[in-house]
């Protein structure tokens, strides 16, 4: 158990100054981490989970920080809501909508507003866009401004119809991961704003008006959280 203890503290410390290539090799040389403590098991996992999201494994690092917020003791609210917070941005990233019940957990509400509302911003982007007149020229234009904005490393072919990603080396010894992810995050958020920027302004609005029926869900959704809304307790473990 001293020895899961000590890998955590080294891996919690390389984390904090982002240190993340130095983490994953201590982490992979390191014995096979034994399950001795809930504890420091549910670290652990959420510091793997850390770990595989700055390296683009989405889909490792959402079980590794879902089994941690899972495993975690019912009282730790703060370390559910790290684990919370990082999830829904690594399932975002994924291409995935959380469900509502992951923002009305009890302690969490205030918390994880404003991932709940990045990630409403998302659904509503999402609909707008099926929704929309020119669906492939709204993929290329999505594509293109992900690339713009460093999200993703790759190039258009506009006779083909398709993305090109570029080739890299050996991406994990150098700072790529991390400004990837940064890059992705700030992808989403912008996401996030010409979202509310959409609603606040539609573009069909001079020729069709919202409908009460829309109106009163849109109501009752902002509402539904706003009732739940809870002191955060940031008690950790």
């Amino acid at each position: 158990m001293m020895q899961e203890t000590l890998l955590n503290l080294l891996l919690r410390n390389y984390l904090h100054y982002n240190l993340y290539d130095q983490a994953e090799k201590l982490r992979s040389k390191a014995p096979r981490f034994e399950a001795h403590s809930n504890q420091q098991f549910c670290r652990y996992l959420f510091y793997l989970g850390k770990i595989r999201t700055i390296q683009l494994e989405y889909t490792d690092a959402k079980e590794s920080l879902l089994q941690a917020a899972r495993k975690a003791p019912s009282a730790a609210w703060g370390f559910q809501i790290q684990c919370n917070k990082w999830a829904v941005i690594v399932r975002l990233l994924l291409g995935e909508i959380p469900e509502r019940t992951v923002f009305m957990q009890r302690g969490m509400e205030k918390a994880l507003r404003s991932y709940f509302e990045l990630t409403n911003a998302v659904r509503i982007a999402k609909k707008l866009r099926l929704n929309s007149a020119s669906p492939v020229a709204d993929a290329e234009s999505i594509v293109a401004r992900a690339i713009h904005d460093g999200a993703i490393d790759a190039s258009l072919d506009h006779a083909n119809g398709w993305m090109v990603s570029k080739e890299t080396g050996d991406i994990y010894s150098t700072n790529g991961p991390q400004f990837a992810f940064n890059s992705q995050i700030a992808f989403c958020l912008n996401m996030h704003n010409e979202a509310v920027r959409t609603l606040r302004f539609p573009p069909n609005a001079h020729k069709e008006k919202e409908s009460a029926e829309k109106r009163r869900e849109r109501q009752q959704q902002e509402q539904e959280l706003a009732k739940h809304i809870a002191e955060e307790d940031d008690d950790d473990f």
